[in-house]
């Protein structure tokens, strides 16, 4: 079995660890302003979280593909110098008794190099974005520093400037204006909800 073929069959798993880090992700996230997210989500919300991650800004989706590249291109290069009997890249790869393996080994091996080499890389990438983006807010929390870009209308003549941490399909999580207490609105109970402050139309 080639390398390219070993990692072939290992797509089908590839969206479930997808997933397993959008929950990561948010969870971190949400754990540093005191939220258990999973409580306020649906089975779909979960299942869509890495899409939300990747599509919610250009650099993110950028740098997950710079990731995987370079995770698939670093064994496949360790692969064919290891072909070459080249020291270095078979002692890199931790490829022990070579003389004894038959090419079929050889590939497998750098096929679970490869896996978890990406495995650990996007581990490191959606904890640290969920950490840093955590941190960032409640720094801005505690040291007032929000921008309320979104007015919420409640109905009946009622708004609220906020700044919109984050929604779902069920709940809108935010912060009013001039109050640091976080409140989590079933979307049935907010009639709609404007962006004020639009940086890509206003420039």
């Amino acid at each position: 079995m080639k390398f390219s073929e070993g990692i072939q069959r290992s797509l089908p798993f590839g969206y479930l660890f997808l997933v397993v880090m959008g929950i990561l992700k948010e969870s971190v996230f949400y754990y540093q302003i005191g939220i258990n997210i999973l409580k306020y989500s649906t089975i779909m919300d979960i299942l869509i979280s890495p899409i939300a991650t990747l599509t919610a800004h250009p650099v993110i989706l950028i740098a997950l593909i710079v990731i995987i590249v370079f995770s698939f291109a670093f064994p496949s290069y360790l692969s064919k110098q290891s072909n070459k009997n080249k020291k270095w890249a078979q002692k890199m790869a931790s490829l022990k008794e070579h003389e004894n393996m038959s090419k079929e080994a050889i590939e497998n091996h750098f096929t679970n190099m490869f896996v978890r080499f990406l495995a650990m890389m996007l581990l490191s990438f959606f904890v640290g974005i969920g950490w840093g983006e955590g941190m960032t807010l409640t720094k801005r929390i505690k040291e007032n520093r929000l921008k309320y870009d979104y007015k919420i209308d409640y109905g009946d003549d009622k708004f609220e400037q906020v700044h919109l941490i984050g929604s779902n399909s069920m709940y809108y999580i935010y912060l009013a204006k001039g109050n640091k207490t976080i409140k989590i609105s079933p979307v049935g109970s907010i009639k709609s909800i404007e962006l004020t402050n639009n940086k890509r139309l206003n420039n």
